[in-house]
């Protein structure tokens, strides 16, 4: 069976599912459509003492907890302990944004965290700037998983990134998960048409009209990426007939 694999895990989804922006009451609801296994959450969520979404989530779901509010590689490395002590796991989501106008992952920060998470054993995937370099330097220290941006995220705006990302796929042997700006389930089919290996989304599903319909048509649009990839895509090429026509009636 083709399977998701992730350092020591195993998935059949490869759909991830993002939390920041659900109500949490329509959690479940997205997870049952979108037949998801892995769904991200915020430590602050986690922790909270009125409504916390550990208690929205269905117990057969991996959590993946993400290092979010993050500036540097040290708060990174607090926030995953803190959230395996809360029982999250050690599979991690490392997230370290350093600037808050344009919200683009710090790679730098990010290589020095998967070292001291690793050390920790962890199981970091690491969000990033789709960097050849970075990515390198990344998949030597340690990571899992490597999750590039496909546009700056919460835009919806697709894969900007397009380029940069097969660039990855061709050189990174490392699972590659495309992450942020994905705004339709086209878009995440055609991320996966690629060969990427998974597809992480938040935004483009919390604001949908209907959310968990949303999350179902992302799921099969997933799965209709996946099975393409791995048939192969025909070449492009110029005008051919699709029947082995020698001529026309009247030649």
């Amino acid at each position: 069976m083709d399977k998701l694999k992730i350092g020591k895990y195993e998935f059949n989804s490869r759909f991830i599912l993002g939390s920041g922006k659900f109500s949490l009451e329509l959690i479940s609801s997205a997870i049952n459509e979108a037949k998801v296994e892995i769904i991200t959450l915020a430590l602050r969520r986690a922790m909270s003492k009125s409504e916390n979404i550990l208690d929205f989530i269905p117990k057969n779901i991996t959590l993946l907890p993400n290092t979010s509010g993050a500036r540097n590689a040290n708060e990174a490395l607090r926030i995953a302990k803190l959230s395996r002590e809360l029982g999250c796991g050690d599979m991690i989501k490392l997230e370290i944004i350093s600037d808050s106008k344009y919200l683009l992952p710090d790679n730098y920060e990010s290589i020095k965290a998967v070292e001291l998470l690793v050390k920790e054993n962890f199981t970091p995937l690491v969000y990033m700037y789709p960097d050849l370099y970075a990515a390198r330097a990344l998949e030597q220290a340690g990571a899992a998983a490597i999750m590039p941006l496909g546009a700056p995220i919460g835009s919806n705006k697709g894969l900007l990134t397009k380029e940069f990302i097969q660039i990855l796929l061709n050189e990174i042997s490392l699972p590659i998960i495309v992450d942020a700006g994905i705004g339709t389930p086209s878009q995440a089919c055609e991320a996966m048409q690629m060969g990427v290996s998974a597809i992480m989304a938040n935004t483009a599903i919390a604001e949908a009209n209907d959310i968990a319909k949303m999350a179902k048509a992302f799921s099969l649009a997933i799965e209709a990426g996946r099975s393409a990839y791995l048939a192969g895509i025909a070449s492009i090429s110029d005008a051919k007939a699709s029947s082995p026509l020698t001529g026309f009636l009247r030649d």
